[in-house]
C-alpha cells in the first residue's frame, strides 16, 4: 500500500486503495464514497476487523462523510470565499512546487507548468462547486484538495483532486 503525502506539510493525503486516476500527469482523481459510521471506526478496503473489537456497550457518534475525507483526517477550508482568493493561494503554492521541482526533479518544470496551468483553468471554470480541504495539520501553506460531486453511472461520485507534484509516495 502506498500513502501519499504533502511535500511541505507532512499529512496524509489519501492512499492508493482508493479508485484513482491520473489526469495529464498533474492531478490525482481520488474517487471516494459517502459513508456513515460509528465515530473512530476506521473502514478500509480489504480490511477485516478482528473478533475481539466488538461493542464494548458504550454510546458513541456516528458521522457521515466522505471515505477519503474520514479516513485521512482532511479538514473542510473555509478560507476561499471566491475565485480570486483561491487563484491567490494556487500562484504562491506553485512557486513553492516549482522551487522544489527545480531541485528534485528539473525535467518535470515544463510538464508541471504546461499541464498544470491547463487543468487548473477548467477546473477553476467549476469553482462555485468545488469543496476545499487541507491536511490534518490545517496548514493552509500546503495542499488545499479540491472535491466536487461528479455524476458517474448515475451516481453522485465524491471526486477528490490532488497536485501530483505536490505529494510524495510512502511505500509500507
Amino acid at each position: 500500500m502506498k500513502i501519499f503525502k504533502d511535500i511541505i506539510t507532512g499529512d496524509e493525503m489519501f492512499s492508493d486503495t482508493y479508485k484513482m486516476k491520473l489526469i495529464d500527469d498533474v492531478i490525482y482523481e481520488v474517487y471516494g464514497k459517502l459513508i456513515t459510521r460509528t465515530q473512530g471506526d476506521i473502514q478500509i478496503e480489504g480490511f477485516n476487523p478482528s473478533a475481539e473489537d466488538g461493542d464494548e456497550g458504550t454510546d458513541s457518534a456516528t458521522e457521515t462523510g466522505v471515505d477519503v475525507v474520514l479516513n485521512n483526517r482532511l479538514q473542510e477550508c473555509f478560507a476561499f470565499h471566491d475565485k480570486k482568493s483561491f487563484t491567490l493561494y494556487l500562484k504562491d503554492y506553485m512557486k513553492k512546487l516549482i522551487g522544489k521541482l527545480e531541485v528534485s526533479a528539473p525535467d518535470q518544470v515544463d510538464v508541471f507548468k504546461t499541464n498544470m496551468n491547463k487543468q487548473m483553468k477548467e477546473i477553476l471554470g467549476r469553482f462555485k462547486e468545488l469543496q476545499f480541504f487541507t491536511g490534518e495539520s490545517m496548514d493552509c501553506d500546503g495542499m488545499v484538495a479540491m472535491c466536487e460531486y461528479r455524476d458517474i453511472d448515475g451516481q453522485s461520485v465524491p471526486v477528490l483532486m490532488f497536485f501530483k507534484h505536490g505529494l510524495e509516495e510512502e511505500k509500507l
